[in-house]
């Protein structure tokens, strides 16, 4: 017998941030002092009221698989979140509780894809959602994207790329790496695009909530069929939790809830009575004074590196990152971060965990630390610049 890894794993790239935070951590134990702008985790700790319904159910003992779709409760709360957000009506039946928001991907590329076929994404993006679809032997075709798209896909691109291999398009809106917003209209547009071509329409929402301007437009407000992908990890400070939910249009049920079965029995029943509490008034107060502290440090941050020189052409809109270009000081962004890491101990991630267009002028700044810490790393950061 020939031990070989799966074909389909030589496309799956690492994330280059990983040899960062080894050597951040590397760091840390010797002593140093590290500032992490690298991880896209809110530095939050999750909500009491969220902690608390967790405690109260593992304290029943009583801690069992749920229907694999998830607890109808939870299922009829996020409907009813909807409904409350957005104005949109959705059955609870079209809603999956998913270990995540990788779940999520999983589902509805597993409910949708066929092999060879391929999925639109901008450039640059989170580099998983194009690991996802290789791992269901697709393939991505990423299209270059700038500040004159809100480096979002627009109608237009859509168009332009399509192919008779093309299956579908996904927009993360807000994106990570960019913070962009995709404008309301120009959403309606690029479902309309892609559904007249036969495609399906994928949309990211995991950074709904963290918005800091107009409020986001969810892809359900233009259509009932779209797949949206959704988290409680970003917005409500669950990321360890691994809870998420996908919600897929009425044809896919069938589907997604045979994977769903067969993939993950069911999502963590603590983490889903614990996210029974996500929507309580008290929560979402809580959630809300929290964005507004990410709101402040977007401002001092995005300040500061615009006056140390670095481009970023649109201000973010949403989640917690700066993509700033950094072609004024380097041709490496990659090497840049590693020697700013080393040299001043602040960790931030290189434009090629994002894609290949630009990548190596771009850097992301996650803004997931205390305004003190922020304000340290500027201080780092300016004379790590004035020393080059």
């Amino acid at each position: 017998m020939s031990l070989r890894v799966a074909e389909r794993i030589s496309g799956i790239q690492p994330f280059y941030v990983m040899e960062l935070l080894r050597r951040a951590k590397e760091l840390e134990a010797d002593g140093r002092d590290v500032i992490h702008m690298e991880i896209g985790e809110p530095d939050f700790t999750t909500p009491k009221t969220i902690l608390k319904a967790a405690l109260a159910h593992t304290a029943t003992g009583d801690v069992k698989y749920t229907p694999a779709a998830g607890l109808t409760q939870l299922r009829q709360k996020i409907a009813a979140f909807y409904r409350r957000s957005y104005g949109v009506d959705i059955p609870e039946q079209r809603v999956f509780v998913t270990p995540g928001a990788t779940g999520a991907f999983l589902l509805a590329l597993g409910a949708s894809l066929n092999p060879g076929e391929e999925v639109l994404m901008a450039d640059p993006c989170y580099p998983c959602n194009s690991n996802f679809v290789q791992l269901y032997d697709g393939k991505t075709r990423t299209v270059p994207v700038d500040a004159d798209s809100h480096y979002q896909l627009t109608a237009e691109l859509i168009e332009r790329h399509w192919s008779a291999a093309t299956k579908g398009a996904l927009i993360a809106s807000p994106s990570n790496p960019t913070g962009t917003l995709i404008p309301r209209a120009e959403l309606q547009k690029a479902i309309e695009a892609t559904q007249s071509l036969g495609g399906c329409f994928y949309s990211d929402e995991i950074y709904h909530g963290l918005i800091y301007g107009e409020k986001a437009a969810t892809a359900l407000e233009f259509s009932g069929d779209v797949f949206v992908i959704n988290s409680f990890s970003k917005y409500f400070g669950m990321t360890g939790w691994r809870i998420g939910w996908l919600i897929v249009p009425e044809m896919f049920i069938e589907a997604a809830e045979k994977l769903s079965q067969n993939i993950f029995i069911s999502t963590s029943s603590d983490a889903q009575h614990a996210a029974l509490a996500a929507f309580d008034e008290s929560t979402l107060a809580e959630l809300e004074g929290r964005r507004r502290e990410f709101e402040k440090r977007r401002d001092f941050l995005y300040d500061a590196l615009v006056r140390l020189g670095f481009e970023i052409p649109i201000k973010p809109e949403g989640a917690f990152y700066i993509y700033a270009r950094c072609a004024k000081f380097t041709d490496d962004s990659f090497q840049f971060a590693l020697d700013l890491l080393e040299n001043e101990g602040v960790a931030v991630t290189p434009g090629k965990d994002f894609g290949l267009h630009e990548a190596h002028h771009a850097l992301r700044f996650a803004y997931t630390t205390s305004l003190d810490r922020l304000a340290e790393a500027v201080r780092r950061l300016e004379r790590f610049l004035n020393t080059r």
